[in-house]
């Protein structure tokens, strides 16, 4: 991984960043794009009266228990509420709360756990300890193999934990409105991923504005890559 805090020059380091991370982005936004098509699949079977082979229930009991939810008997009424969490993230959101959570990629959380979003963990030497952590608080900050294994368990955590189900609804209501789901639409569903609340909201519309060149920046000729 590159060392982010030794560029000087603020474009190149944020180049850097986001050239270095979107590669990985993409390729688990991909993952989720064939999670999705294979329930699709199996709703029109289910449409069609045909069943499910043991190759396919495998798969499926894969997905359910990655998206964390309960399901007894497969039919529509219990595959069809996995389209609401087993939808991608805009590439631009997730690179942009990346920098803001990491500092640009120069946090001490992102060098020596390669944590790009401050995610928590709760059971003791599970991360680092926080220098600053209150003294009634036991939580640790998650130390990951790789940034692309924070990537996904970011995503995962955004397309699972009920804190961010209002990011979920509002990604649903634009699929059915067949609207485009963006970073600055779906901002206002992260509501509960800080304490500040509204003022991170606004930091991170803020940020989407201002990067906006960089973010729609060629990156033909990256050469970094997160994966």
């Amino acid at each position: 991984m590159p060392d982010f805090s030794t560029i000087d020059d603020i474009t190149t380091k944020k180049q850097t960043f986001f050239q270095y991370l979107r590669p990985a982005i993409e390729a688990q936004n991909q993952i989720i794009v064939h999670e999705r098509q294979f329930i699709l699949l199996l709703l029109n079977q289910i449409d069609n009266g045909l069943g499910f082979s043991k190759d396919d229930e495998q798969k499926l009991q894969f997905i359910i228990e990655k998206y964390q939810i309960d399901i007894d008997t497969f039919t529509r009424a219990t595959l069809a509420p996995l389209l609401k969490r087993i939808d991608t993230i805009p590439v631009d959101l997730v690179l942009i709360q990346a920098a803001n959570e990491s500092g640009w990629g120069s946090s001490r959380f992102t060098k020596e756990g390669y944590n790009f979003f401050g995610q928590w963990c709760f059971t003791q030497g599970c991360g680092l300890v926080p220098s600053k952590r209150d003294n009634d608080k036991h939580h640790e900050v998650a130390v990951f193999k790789s940034p692309k294994d924070s990537i996904k368990a970011y995503m995962v955590n955004l397309n699972t934990h009920p804190a961010y189900r209002l990011f979920r609804a509002i990604r649903a209501d634009l699929r059915a409105q067949k609207i485009k789901p963006t970073a600055e639409k779906l901002a206002f569903g992260l509501i509960n991923y800080s304490e500040r609340k509204e003022a991170y909201i606004d930091e991170l519309l803020e940020m989407l504005k201002h990067n906006q060149s960089l973010l729609t920046g060629n990156t033909d000729n990256v050469e970094l890559s997160a994966t």
